[in-house]
């Protein structure tokens, strides 16, 4: 029975059982995606990180994300994961880049006593989704919308995204798509909850693509290019947001929970 190396760490998170949850996977060579899928399904995170060496000259490692139902397009959290277990193991390095097939190069480097991640920003236009609003529960005072599925909706407090209690099953029926709410935060600048019911999450704890979308959204609100961020999930997690022209850097820290491996028959 082969064995794989197995790592779950918490990703945007100071101690362990906050932020993220991610599970990440380091191979030698690229499984059926039916394994890959069956893998994100048994470890039931909202995502599984697989990464591999790079064949190409243009990155140190390839990586590819699973939900417990789906291969996605970006996913900040398990790539800053990611990015902690190779740092951590190779204590010289200071960065390490990843080849994604959809999100393009994106890059883990140390910065203070963590992490940062540089992801694409992704900039969200003024749209209509009455569905997705009716869905939430409580009309934003303005909806946005990315083609890549990604969709925001502002609200006037804090409370207003705290107390939502969305019809987790009628935005799912909407199809995979990220549905972000957010406001003005109270001990942050920003304060936000994301879910995906139609990827198998229903309410992710600290979301990394959901703030790619975020940083270019708030640093024009605002003013200025960097800010702090609160996601409002149960476990929570802070981060910091930077943006560097077409980059949204998050910054934030990691912790490794379990280390073992995972037997495949």
């Amino acid at each position: 029975m082969p064995k794989l190396p197995y790592y779950h760490v918490d990703a945007f998170a100071e101690r362990p059982f906050t932020g993220n949850q991610a599970a990440v996977m380091p191979l030698e060579s690229w499984p059926d995606d039916d394994l890959l899928r069956a893998i994100g399904e048994e470890n039931n995170f909202a995502e599984t990180a697989f990464y591999l060496p790079d064949q190409s000259s243009e990155a140190d490692y390839e990586l590819r994300w699973f939900t417990p139902t789906d291969e996605i397009r970006l996913c900040g959290h398990a790539t800053l994961a990611s990015g902690h277990i190779l740092l951590t193991e190779n204590p010289d390095l200071e960065r390490v880049r990843f080849r994604t097939r959809k999100a393009g190069i994106l890059e883990v480097w140390r910065e203070g006593d963590g992490y940062a991640v540089a992801l694409p920003a992704i900039v969200a236009e003024p749209a209509t989704l009455p569905e997705a609003e009716a869905a939430l529960g409580k009309k934003p005072v303005a909806t946005y919308r990315h083609p890549d599925h990604y969709n925001v909706f502002l609200y006037e407090t804090a409370e207003d995204v705290l107390n939502l209690d969305p019809d987790i099953r009628a935005l799912g029926a909407l199809g995979d798509d990220s549905f972000t709410v957010t406001a003005p935060g109270k001990d942050t600048d920003v304060i936000s909850r994301v879910f995906v019911p139609g990827a198998g999450v229903d309410e992710d704890s600290v979301t990394g693509s959901a703030h790619s979308v975020l940083t270019p959204f708030w640093a024009k609100r605002l003013g200025r290019d960097s800010f702090t961020a609160f996601q409002a999930s149960k476990r929570g997690g802070y981060l910091s947001c930077r943006l560097d022209g077409d980059r949204a850097i998050l910054i934030g820290d990691c912790v490794t929970v379990v280390e073992g491996s995972f037997t495949i028959t």
